[in-house]
């Protein structure tokens, strides 16, 4: 199965179409984000991640709400400005097929972080079509920006290394 996703031809095109609905999704909640009238806040939803640590059955473990209550909500500015542009430039990477591994390393991150904060909506779901992704390595990005992008990378770290030796 991973020499498949690896390798196969007709792998890409089935990731391709995964990577552009993951994209979709992605960049669609950045671009909310971003242009709503009333801007981004991500305060609520971690003090409210924090409550779920408490009762009889929590959903969010400890561990996580101390880091959230500890980290997080007393810099809630700089997750403001990461969910949303996150979001955007994960979508673009997937969209476009453009470092298409980072962008979903970045992205399933997020859907982690989100779901160890007890959401789970469609986070499930698009981690599960990451791991894909993740697996498939190059093959995920041949049909876009990658074809291009990921040899110019190789050509130019083994050009550095070459020059270091």
């Amino acid at each position: 199965m991973i020499k498949f996703l690896k390798e196969n031809v007709y792998a890409s095109y089935v990731l391709t179409l995964v990577r552009l609905y993951l994209g979709y999704e992605w960049i669609q909640a950045g671009w909310h984000k971003l242009t709503s009238a009333e801007p981004f806040n991500a305060q609520g939803f971690l003090m409210g991640a924090v409550k779920k640590a408490t009762g009889d059955h929590p959903v969010v473990q400890s561990w996580w709400a101390n880091f959230l209550d500890a980290f997080a909500i007393p810099n809630v500015g700089l997750f403001n400005f990461l969910v949303p542009y996150g979001e955007f430039l994960v979508g673009l990477g997937l969209i476009l097929g453009a470092l298409t591994t980072a962008a979903a390393f970045f992205g399933i991150l997020m859907n982690y972080a989100f779901m160890f904060s007890g959401s789970t909506s469609t986070n499930v779901q698009m981690s599960l079509l990451t791991i894909f992704i993740l697996v498939a390595g190059f093959n995920a990005g041949k049909i876009g920006l990658d074809r291009w992008i990921i040899p110019y990378i190789k050509k130019a770290v083994k050009k550095d290394a070459t020059l270091e030796a």
